[in-house]
């Protein structure tokens, strides 16, 4: 712990993305002395006293990424462009309590409070440096395959990344074929087929109901194919892609798709979004995780697991071991109340203050779903909607692009 009262805290942020931009922006405020941003109680009061802090962001890509477009970005090269920041070009990061790094953390020492860094370098090498922290949030998420996320580490390779994309599908006169019926699936086609709404696009499911692999009701998977099929969205359910072969010259289609029912599916370009994703903590030790990799955490989102010192690791997002469907909102829920609970504890540290926790409620499943011109959600509480109301409230023009940007102020500079 700091020894004198002017020695900041140095809280390190592994992942730079919902949970872990929200984690640092709220805890700059209440450090700052003042309400923090996602504290929307209008009897809620500023800490009467500020608190000096150094928060190192560690992320692999050199800006923060909006993960819930990657549907649109695909198909728009405008969105892709708009959906990737650089770290230096977001205003709400550009404070001299903020550091970001460009890297990745290779292992942390949970006793010592140490992580060590493979830290990008200007010529595309990396140099090892160590990290002393007092308090260490994990937000690194999961490790998932395009095209459910990009390949790219940096914008520019990420640009050239979506243009291929982009290029590949407007030139797709045969149609686009995206295999798997899951959420990023559904989404994909649903937005290629409004961006380009005289092409044929085909989704492919191996199972007869979509989003067959979530704990959701029957009546949300049939409306979602309900409104796939009346945006023109062509439907393949039952049936597995065994081979994608390249087109014989009886046709002008660039691959042929051999299925397990005996039907065939020409096209031009064909998106496998089949889920396959990992939990990122191969840094951590494995005490902290359970068998999937998952980090176990409190309510309080401390870990729970089996590490020395665990009152000063917090894990937040979709890396964190805890209830529902992983999403965007709940990660950075997640990291505003774990920085809460760090700056109660720093509070007591310093000023002796009794700290008040505040904790995670269990989570029951939910979703909501961008289909082009509309939207559906399911949620314990309202049930089954869809329509112009569940797509403004949600995703708007940019598959949530702007509520995200401004629900964390990213484009408001911080004192």
């Amino acid at each position: 712990m700091p020894g004198i009262e002017e020695q900041p805290y140095k809280v390190l942020v592994i992942g730079g993305s919902y949970a872990g931009l929200a984690a640092t922006l709220n805890l700059i405020d209440l450090c700052h002395g003042r309400k923090c941003r996602f504290n929307l109680d209008p009897n809620a009061v500023a800490p009467e006293k500020k608190i000096p802090v150094q928060i190192t962001i560690v992320d692999e890509r050199d800006g923060y990424y909006h993960l819930i477009g990657v549907p649109l970005a695909l198909g728009s090269n405008i969105d892709a462009s708009d959906f990737w920041k650089k770290y230096e070009d977001i205003p709400a990061l550009q404070n001299l309590d903020i550091k970001t790094v460009q890297g990745r953390v290779d292992s942390v020492d949970c006793k010592s409070r140490v992580a060590r860094i493979y830290q990008s370098t200007a010529n595309d090498g990396h140099k090892i440096v160590e990290e002393k922290y007092d308090y260490m949030i994990a937000t690194t998420g999961l490790r998932r395959e395009w095209p459910s996320a990009p390949k790219s580490f940096t914008r520019e390779a990420y640009l050239a990344e979506t243009a291929d994309s982009v290029e590949t599908i407007e030139n797709a006169v045969q149609g686009v074929v995206v295999i798997g019926g899951g959420a990023v699936g559904i989404e994909i086609a649903a937005e290629l087929k409004m961006l380009r709404p005289q092409s044929k696009v085909t989704l492919i499911h191996s199972r007869q109901n979509l989003l067959s692999s979530e704990p959701l009701p029957a009546e949300f998977s049939a409306k979602t194919l309900e409104l796939l099929k009346e945006s023109n969205v062509e439907m393949v359910l039952g049936a597995r892609v065994q081979e994608t072969v390249p087109a014989d010259d009886s046709t002008s289609a660039k691959y042929t798709l051999k299925l397990s029912n005996g039907e065939e599916i020409n096209a031009d370009y064909v998106i496998n979004a089949v889920s396959k994703f990992s939990p990122t903590s191969s840094y951590l030790p494995s005490g902290a995780c359970d068998s999937e990799g998952y980090i176990r955490i409190t309510p309080s989102l401390e870990f729970s697991g089996d590490v020395p010192n665990k009152e000063y690791h917090y894990a937040a997002g979709d890396i964190a071991c805890w209830s529902g469907i992983k999403r965007g909102g709940a990660a950075m829920h997640q990291g505003h109340f774990a920085v809460v609970n760090i700056h109660q504890k720093m509070m007591a540290e310093r000023y002796k203050t009794e700290p008040k926790f505040v904790e995670l409620a269990e989570v029951k499943p939910m979703m909501a779903l961008a289909l082009g011109a509309t939207a559906v959600g399911y949620f314990p509480a309202t049930g089954i909607s869809s329509g112009d109301e569940v797509r403004n409230m949600f995703f708007n023009e940019d598959l949530g692009y702007q509520i995200c940007w401004k629900w964390m102020r990213l484009g408001e500079a911080t004192d």
